[in-house]
C-alpha cells in the first residue's frame, strides 16, 4: 500500500522544488510569469533596435542650377545617442530580468525587499530611455520647422517603423516591470502586518 501511495505521487526535480519553496515563501507565479514576460521584451526591444539600419540614395541639390546628385546615406541606431541609450538600458533591464528570475527561484528570504529597490530602478530607467527615444523618433515622423530640421521618416521609413516597435515592447516590459513592484509592495505590505 505504501509503495502504491509512493508512485503515485509525482516526482520532482530539483528545479521543481525550488519553484514549489519559492512560491510558498514569497515569488508567485504570477511574479516569475511577469519577470520572464519582462525578460523577453526587454531582450527583443534591445535586438530590434540594436539591428535597425536602412541605406537610402536621396538625391541632394546643392545649386539649384545643377542637377541633383544621388549619394547613399545611412540612418543607424547609434548615431543617435537616445537609442544607444535604449539599447543600453533595456540590455540591462534585461540582464536583471533573468537575475532575478533566478533570485525569486532560489527563495532566499529578505531579498525581496532588494528587489522591489532594483524592479523600481528598473521602472524608472527604462520609462526614461522610452520617453528619450519616443522624443527622437517624434523628431523624425514630425520634423520640427522651429529649428529646421525635416522629417527623415519619409525616406527612411523601415528604420522609423523598426524604432517604433522597439520602443513599444520596451513601454510593455516597463510597465510589466511596474507591475512587479505593485505586486511585491503589496506582497511585503501583507506580511508586515
Amino acid at each position: 500500500m505504501e509503495s502504491q501511495n509512493k508512485a503515485s505521487l509525482p516526482v520532482m526535480d530539483g528545479l521543481e522544488r525550488r519553484v514549489v519553496a519559492s512560491q510558498s515563501e514569497g515569488a508567485s507565479t504570477c511574479d516569475l510569469l511577469l519577470r520572464v514576460l519582462a525578460l523577453v521584451l526587454t531582450l527583443a526591444a534591445a535586438i530590434v533596435l540594436g539591428v535597425d539600419k536602412q541605406t537610402k540614395v536621396v538625391p541632394i541639390k546643392i545649386v539649384d542650377t545643377l542637377p541633383a546628385i544621388n549619394l547613399p546615406v545611412s540612418a543607424k541606431w547609434h548615431y543617435l545617442s537616445a537609442f544607444t541609450y535604449s539599447v543600453a538600458s533595456n540590455a540591462i533591464a534585461c540582464s536583471y530580468a533573468a537575475l532575478s528570475l533566478v533570485l525569486a527561484v532560489s527563495g532566499k528570504k529578505g531579498i525581496m525587499s532588494i528587489v522591489i529597490v532594483l524592479d523600481l530602478l528598473m521602472v524608472a530607467m527604462l520609462f526614461s530611455s522610452n520617453g528619450a527615444a519616443l522624443a527622437i523618433g517624434l523628431m523624425g515622423y514630425q520634423g520640427n520647422s522651429h529649428v529646421r530640421w525635416t522629417k527623415v521618416c519619409h525616406v527612411f521609413g523601415r528604420f522609423c517603423n523598426q524604432a517604433a516597435v522597439s520602443i513599444s515592447l520596451s513601454l510593455l516590459g516597463s510597465i510589466l516591470f511596474l507591475l512587479l513592484v505593485g505586486i511585491t509592495s503589496l506582497r511585503l505590505h501583507k506580511k508586515s502586518k
